[in-house]
């Protein structure tokens, strides 16, 4: 049997297991790493240069420290809980029990530091792709629930795609969503001079915690803020982004893209998604390369969602059941 148009392999990096998903006539090549199951690369051949649209983990140590939290998979929540307390199906749950203070903080979920499993790993003339799956998130204070959790990410023609299934498999109604903590690039130098847009109608605005004010108060008319509104693609200049955006508009083939785009060279990408909230951030705060790529985040809902009336019906999974979400990234290479 001859070679195939796309490969798939487990490799090493330092003390770490990775994923290796190639296209090999496409140029393209894919390195995600099972710890996290973080996206570590993202190569692409495009005017006969090697670029690197992903701003992930450099080596064994950072995907261990997890700094900036770069492409990490949230669940079962993303974002931030405000004071790490939420109440569902009327039981208040803390998750931070015996924390005072400033200390008190839950972010992004409970699978950043997990090892996932190697589920399935496979590669045609079509596409490659692995199914990384845990059974991590289980009753912990603050969170009785047993969620399995399983992320497939299929390299092809038209990209970067993850389809992920979140099952209940506990005895009583859970809160999850999901959400995906990607950073990119599309050109050398700091996010100022790149082109972004983002197709929201909706912006949400939250208190210097970065919680969303409460109830309709968190809602505002990106008429009302036309500093952060990208609706039509404009230059990013100055703008300092860590805001969550929603009443998505879907492109005719029902994909929600949002373009980031280097007008110099005209090399871009449009992450998509099919429903949700799409959080984007600059990376003013990152210690190492601040500004240099932009987390276009792919979410399910809002941050703090647990805590949101109006978000109630969207998170909750009953037992036994899976909810599905796709998400993923296409390349536009002038």
């Amino acid at each position: 049997m001859g070679a195939t148009r796309y490969t798939a392999r487990s490799a090493r990096l330092g003390e770490q297991d990775i994923v290796v998903l190639t296209d090999v006539d496409g140029g393209r090549c894919i390195r995600m790493a099972r710890h996290g199951a973080a996206l570590l690369s993202f190569e692409v051949d495009a005017d006969d240069v090697t670029r690197d649209l992903a701003d992930g983990y450099d080596d064994a140590a950072e995907i261990a420290a997890r700094p900036g939290s770069r492409f990490a998979i949230m669940a079962p929540f993303a974002g931030r809980i405000a004071d790490a307390r939420y109440t569902f199906d009327g039981r208040m749950q803390d998750l931070d029990p015996g924390v005072a203070g400033a200390a008190r903080a839950s972010r992004h979920g409970f699978v950043r530091d997990t090892d996932f499993e190697l589920a399935s790993l496979a590669a045609d003339d079509d596409s490659a792709r692995v199914t990384l799956r845990t059974d991590a998130i289980r009753p912990r204070p603050g969170y009785p629930h047993a969620i399995d959790l399983a992320v497939t990410f299929t390299l092809d023609h038209a990209g970067l795609t993850l389809e992920v299934a979140m099952r209940n498999v506990g005895e009583q109604a859970a809160p999850c969503f999901f959400g995906w903590h990607p950073y990119f690039r599309v050109a050398d130098g700091e996010v100022d001079d790149w082109e972004l847009q983002i197709p929201a109608q909706t912006l949400i605005r939250t208190g210097a915690d970065l919680i969303a004010l409460p109830g309709d108060a968190a809602y505002v008319a990106l008429d009302d803020a036309p500093a952060l509104d990208f609706r039509d693609v404009r230059r990013i200049g100055d703008s300092i982004l860590d805001q969550g955006y929603t009443d998505l508009v879907a492109d005719t083939d029902g994909r929600i893209r949002t373009r980031l785009r280097d007008p110099a060279g005209g090399f871009g990408i449009a992450v998509w998604q099919e429903r949700g909230v799409m959080h984007a951030f600059t990376g003013d705060t990152l210690g190492r390369d601040a500004r240099r790529a932009v987390a276009l985040e792919p979410m399910e809902c809002m941050a703090d969602a647990f805590n949101r009336a109006e978000c109630a019906g969207a998170i909750a999974l009953a037992p036994g059941a899976t909810r599905h979400f796709r998400c993923g990234v296409e390349v536009i290479d002038a």
